[in-house]
This record gives C-alpha cells, sequence and structure tokens, in this order.
C-alpha cells in the first residue's frame, strides 16, 4: 500500500452463485484474524457442507490429513475440508477469475493504508455482487441467485459421537496418544482433540478425526501413516440432505 505496508486480502466466494461473501484486508496472514471473520460469516451466512482453499497457511498444513488448526475448527463445525493440487491454481478457476479482476480494479494502483484499502474492498464487493450479471448465471447478478445455507452457527462445539466399535483416543499437548501403554505420535494440530481408531486388518487401524479419515494406524510400527484419499465414515459431508438442499448450501471457495 502507500505507506509501504503489505495487505493480506481474505477472499471468501460461493462457487454456484459466484457471490463474493467476503473480502478482508489483513495486515498479516493471521489465524486470529482469518478466524474471526469466517465466525463473523458464518454467523451472517450460516455454515456450507465444504470450503476448498489452496494448500497454504492457514488453510492447510504439513501435519498428518494436512490439517491446520483452522480446518480443525472447520471439521467440528461439520464443513468438509478440501484442497487443490498443489501448484495447480486451476481447480479453483472461477475463484481465480474473481481475483484477476479484484486485482485489476480494486489494488492497482494500491490504497495508501489498510483503512481505505479495505473501503475499495467493501465498494468492489457490493458491485460484483449486485451490478455485475455473468454470463454463467444466465446473465444474473450473483446477490440474485445467492441463497444462504440453512445451517446455523452453533453457539457451542457439540462433542463428537464416534461409532461403538471405535476405539477412542484423547491426543495429548505434547501430540500424541498412548496406545497399550506405548506411545503414538500422532500431530500437534490435533492436540486435546479425540480421534477414533477403526480396526480393519489385524494390528490396522484407519484413523479418524469426526467423520474424517486422516491415517492408518500400523500397530506394530506404533506409527500413523497419511492417506491419499480422505474420505468420511459413510458419506461425504457435500451430499448430507435432499438435493435440492444440496443445490442451495454451494460449497465456498476461497484464498
Amino acid at each position: 500500500m502507500g505507506n509501504s505496508r503489505y495487505c493480506y486480502p481474505l477472499t471468501i466466494c460461493d462457487m454456484h452463485s459466484r457471490y463474493l461473501l467476503g473480502c478482508d484486508g489483513h495486515d498479516a496472514i493471521s489465524l486470529d484474524q482469518t478466524k474471526r471473520y469466517f465466525t463473523e460469516l458464518f454467523s451472517d451466512y450460516g455454515l456450507p457442507w465444504r470450503i476448498r482453499t489452496d494448500n497454504g497457511v492457514p488453510f492447510a498444513s504439513n501435519a498428518i490429513g494436512r490439517l491446520s488448526t483452522l480446518s480443525v475448527w472447520w471439521i467440528k463445525l461439520g464443513i468438509y475440508p478440501e484442497q487443490i493440487e498443489p501448484g495447480k491454481p486451476q481447480q479453483n478457476g472461477k475463484h481465480e477469475r474473481m481475483h484477476r479482476t479484484l486485482k485489476k480494479e480494486a489494488t492497482i494502483p494500491p490504497e495508501k493504508n489498510l483503512e481505505a484499502q479495505q473501503q475499495r474492498f467493501d465498494a468492489f464487493r457490493e458491485e460484483y455482487n449486485t451490478e455485475r450479471p455473468h454470463e454463467a448465471l444466465g446473465m444474473k447478478t450473483p446477490a440474485s441467485v445467492y441463497v444462504a445455507s440453512p445451517r446455523t452457527m452453533p453457539k457451542k462445539l457439540d462433542h463428537f459421537d464416534y461409532p461403538y466399535h471405535f476405539e477412542v483416543r484423547r491426543v495429548s499437548r505434547n501430540s500424541g496418544i498412548r496406545w497399550r501403554n506405548r506411545w503414538v505420535q500422532v500431530s500437534s494440530t490435533l492436540a486435546e482433540e479425540y480421534i477414533g481408531f477403526e480396526e480393519v486388518e489385524d494390528g490396522i487401524h484407519n484413523v479418524y478425526f469426526c467423520n474424517l479419515l486422516i491415517g492408518r494406524f500400523f500397530e506394530e510400527q506404533l506409527k500413523i501413516r497419511d492417506v491419499i484419499e480422505r474420505v468420511p465414515i459413510r458419506q461425504t459431508v457435500v451430499e448430507c440432505g435432499n438435493p435440492r438442499t444440496r443445490r442451495k448450501v454451494s460449497p465456498m471457495y476461497l484464498e
């Protein structure tokens, strides 16, 4: 910006309607600021079934399941965290196209400070949502198509109940668990959370956090290894509800 400081815009939009739910300028890449802003959006627009992101901080990490502190919170809210493949921004193509327009019209030249830059973001968002027709929407505006989610932001998080045949362990502050009185390293992002173990073969267990498969535990090696496919216990969260509801509760796509 004009004051030689960086602005880091957090942008969130609905894939189905192209509705730009938020564009919030931050003075740093911050978990606290990101979580605070998502809390506001979830309160205003409801909870999506899934959120697609890139692989950057604070959305993902190199921990098991690529879980971050932020995505752990999403999972507890019943939101499936979905990351694009590294180095493939085209998998988030609609969002990238919006970014090109945002950059051209709201950042060149940049404003003198964060307050002025945010005012420009707000003006862009209003015009983008309410005045600009989109060919993919039959020349309708995003605001005329978007429908908020009926899933409300809970006042407090419910405890997740694992299936009765699972063995459940609480991850310690030291990022691990005890298995038959022996130490097993898990992940710092899951510290003080409960994880479930489902035996699938002798001495081999699928490991879940809530309804998300995050790894496979091998008793003989006392190691939890990553899995390529991260799938829920029964069905992906995006498939919950009837088809009409699923169309209304579109995924959020963001960076």
